[in-house]
């Protein structure tokens, strides 16, 4: 039996289920918190826009821009640190 056959169609196999898995899960998994993230951003701008005259409410609305913005920057760096190690797999 030739191993060298077997091992080349099982890392085959394994990059298919890495490119599925990116696919299918991560890509999406990632889009979704993007969303979250900049749903989270434009509330908090509608607080500070619309509630100047209240101190409290426009810093909390500042806070909630600083966490989107920092939300939407994390999930952008993981989905490039993704495709960077899946292109190097591949």
């Amino acid at each position: 039996m030739d191993f060298g056959l077997v091992m080349h169609a099982a890392a085959a196999n394994i990059d298919t289920l890495l490119a599925k898995i990116n696919r299918v899960i991560l890509n999406p998994l990632i889009g979704f918190i993007f969303a979250l993230a900049l749903a989270y951003f434009l509330y908090g701008l509608v607080q500070f826009l619309f509630y100047k005259e209240h101190g409290g409410i426009a810093e909390d609305g500042k806070r909630h821009m600083l966490w989107g913005v920092i939300g939407m920057f994390i999930m952008v760096s993981a989905y490039g640190i993704i495709n960077f190690i899946s292109a190097s797999i591949n």
